[in-house]
């Protein structure tokens, strides 16, 4: 009987960790099954993008995956029960159950509300593409209207590229980026210069200090009492995860991202690994790594090494777990390369401009012809499986 892997969710992390087992294990012993809601790969960090009006690449995953052996279930994750090892899904032919030996958890993020009233009934926001195509068609209708100002919540890297997207790709509009704290707290004090500056020559009005605490329709409720008009609220004050995995009992934090150990792997549940925003995992510097997809390459890397590494028996070689800086773009012109040190804190220098704009489209480019080829690169050999993976000694790498 084949070992079978399902593979949760097709981002950035689950559809190159996939495409890799299917390139390094092979067929005659296991089963890939990778299950994802929406039948294109979505390009999550360019969605502001798509919001403002732009168009950007979505490759089906079925070409992504051809050639593989792959299996593509296109389906929502409903509940996981990793004591019966199986995982329900919904789809349009009712759904049913899929049943696993290795399983690899890469369900990503969402938007996280707070427990803000409003937000979920009244907000938009760039987290996944069906909420940015709502945000894009608002936005087309304001360029009809008299009224036409834009509320944007939150100052993290999302709301910054949202804002500046925003504003550059519909000048008519008024926009306003609303900052709990100091605009740029991340960044080092030459790079928050830069940005203040981008904000300026893109009209953007920046207000720092602010907190909402209520959206409605056509406005948001400060906590200072300050009443602010919006004819389209965005928010982007931070990601949250599905509450499946703490539902089927694996080993969570507070804010259910699944613990796991160096090599991805559950705490609580050793055929159960989980990568990207879904992963709660300590860097080389001792501290969680932040949802990025930085974080998603650099888990999924390790984790492909430890469940091949596991089910043929082989050294589990460990990948270097960082994050080396923030990459921001501003705009299609414009951009911030903000390095970090060891402890996660900025450099003193910085890059912006042009020339950092160009790089982060690069990246953007490197990253969607990565996943969207998968196996390129990757050594021909396909390993054989152990005759028992999962009971056999361990050989990970000190």
């Amino acid at each position: 009987m084949k070992h079978r892997i399902v593979v949760l969710g097709a981002g950035y992390a689950g559809a190159y960790v996939a495409g890799t087992l299917a390139r390094r294990l092979s067929p005659a012993d296991t089963e890939i099954t990778v299950v994802n809601a929406e039948p294109d790969f979505v390009q999550r960090l360019r969605l502001h993008q798509l919001a403002a009006g732009q168009e950007i690449e979505a490759p089906q995953l079925a070409e992504v995956f051809a050639g593989t052996a792959i299996r593509l279930r296109r389906a929502r994750v409903t509940a996981v029960d990793p004591e019966r090892q199986v995982v329900a899904v919904a789809d349009a032919d009712g759904g049913g159950e899929l049943g696993y030996d290795t399983l690899l958890y890469a369900l990503g993020s969402h938007v996280a509300d707070h427990g803000v009233p409003g937000v979920t009934e009244h907000a938009f926001d760039v987290a996944a593409r069906p909420s940015a195509l709502r945000l894009r068609e608002r936005l087309d209708s304001l360029s009809k209207r008299e009224c036409r100002s834009v509320l944007i919540v939150g100052d993290g890297l999302t709301g910054i590229e949202t804002a500046t997207e925003i504003a550059e790709s519909r000048p008519s509009l008024s926009v306003t980026l609303v900052a709990r704290g100091k605009l740029g707290a991340q960044l080092s004090a030459a790079a928050r210069s830069h940005l203040r500056q981008t904000c300026d020559r893109l009209r953007i009005t920046v207000l720092e200090q602010t907190s909402v605490e209520t959206v409605e329709a056509t406005q948001v409720l400060c906590a200072d009492g300050t009443v602010l008009a919006s004819d389209a609220t965005v928010w982007t004050a931070g990601f949250a995860v599905s509450p499946i995995a703490a539902a089927g009992g694996l080993a969570v934090t507070e804010n259910g991202r699944i613990v796991v150990d160096r090599t991805m792997r559950s705490v609580s549940h050793p055929n159960v690994y989980a990568v990207g925003d879904s992963a709660y995992a300590i860097g080389d510097n001792g501290r969680p790594l932040p949802m990025s997809c930085a974080s998603a390459g650099f888990t999924g890397m390790q984790a492909t090494n430890a469940i091949v590494g596991r089910l043929t028996g082989r050294k589990i070689a460990n990948t270097k777990l960082e994050y080396p800086g923030n990459h921001i773009s501003l705009g299609r012109r414009d951009g911030i390369l903000q390095m970090v040190d060891h402890e996660g804190q900025a450099k003193p220098k910085y890059m912006g401009g042009r020339k950092a704009a160009r790089i982060k489209a690069g990246i953007l480019k490197l990253s969607l012809w990565t996943n969207s080829h998968p196996t390129f690169g990757l050594p021909k050999r396909k390993h054989r499986l152990a005759s028992a993976p999962h009971t056999s000694p361990e050989k990970a790498a000190a």
